[in-house]
């Protein structure tokens, strides 16, 4: 620690920078320094939170958050795709404007693009993002199981219905 050049001071005393930090202290000194400053550095700093520090002696409770979980990966951006779809629409709406304009036949429309982060719900086949997808699935699910669909079931049920108008017609008469 000795061996590095020194730098001179105010006085005759001479000061040698420390390896860890690079701060100049005196050679006494310096033989101090060296091993906390070595402890300090390899230690990692907790952040400051100044929220704490400030609420601190007060009588506010301080709320704290949940940790974020880390094992959520991160989505892969699909803005390319976004960004292709984007074109892709104005390009048929101008195409739109332009047939209108001539009086030609409307072209035909471009084909709907299906988010790939979208989920599909079983029950009626609608799409949605996690979130929304989550709510409604139990909802859609409820809803189904509440009227079933039969055909046969349903055709029954209008057959009743129309003989029954159909008796009930004459008797007004």
């Amino acid at each position: 620690m000795a061996e590095a050049r020194p730098a001179v001071a105010d006085g005759n005393q001479k000061l040698f920078p420390c390896e860890v930090c690079g701060r100049c202290f005196a050679a006494d000194v310096l033989e101090r320094h060296g091993p906390i400053c070595k402890k300090l550095f390899n230690k990692k700093r907790k952040p400051f939170d100044s929220l704490k520090q400030r609420l601190q002696g007060t009588d506010i409770p301080t709320v704290s958050q949940p940790p974020q979980p880390k094992g959520q990966p991160m989505r892969k951006s699909n803005w390319r795709q976004q960004h292709e779809d984007f074109i892709n629409t104005i390009r048929s709406a101008k195409q739109c404007t332009l047939a209108i304009k001539e009086g030609r036949p409307l072209p035909p429309p471009p084909p709907p693009t299906i988010n790939p982060d979208y989920i599909q719900c079983p029950y009626c086949m609608r799409r949605f993002n996690e979130t929304a997808a989550q709510r409604h699935i139990n909802f859609c699910k409820t809803q189904s199981s509440r009227c079933v669909f039969d055909p046969a079931q349903t055709a029954a049920r209008l057959a009743s219905r129309a003989q029954g108008k159909a008796q009930a017609t004459p008797k007004k008469q």
